[in-house]
């Protein structure tokens, strides 16, 4: 009886508070990297995301225009800088071909970020996997 009353009052000792506290730091410290990781990939994902709507609203867009319009159209690769969210900075780069083969008009939209509005749009087209191309859609329409 009295070894159970003497071990009640004993606390702990401070190598086991050291020990207890390194342990929970290290977990704290992997579960942060978690979260930083998933940050990044959301935040990745919801570019992606916006990207392939930006390419979408394009193609759609055309799909309602008459053949004389997307004849006028096939004349050169319409170039946009979009700035999604209105805040004064461009967020993305979208680029528009069209060429008509026969009663066909084929229709390629091309979604960079914002890092590639220096780059020419013959770059971008002829190599968009080099430039990080974050949506490429296309499609053919016929009238």
């Amino acid at each position: 009886m009295n070894f159970i009353k003497k071990r009640k009052n004993e606390g702990f000792s401070l190598i086991e508070v050291l020990v207890s506290i390194a342990i929970v730091a290290i977990a704290l410290l992997g579960l942060a990297q978690l979260f930083t990781y998933s940050v990044m990939t959301n935040s990745r994902a919801e570019r992606m995301s916006s990207a392939t709507f930006l390419a979408q609203q394009q193609i759609d867009y055309h799909r309602n225009l008459t053949s004389d319009e997307l004849n006028v159209l096939t004349a050169g690769t319409n170039d946009e800088q979009i700035d999604v969210n209105l805040d004064g900075t461009i967020d993305y780069r979208r680029l528009t071909t069209i060429q008509m083969s026969g009663v066909f008009w084929e229709i390629r939209v091309l979604v960079f970020s914002s890092e590639e509005l220096s780059t020419t749009v013959a770059d971008l087209i002829g190599d968009p996997q080099q430039y990080g191309v974050k949506a490429d859609v296309s499609t053919i329409i016929s009238r």
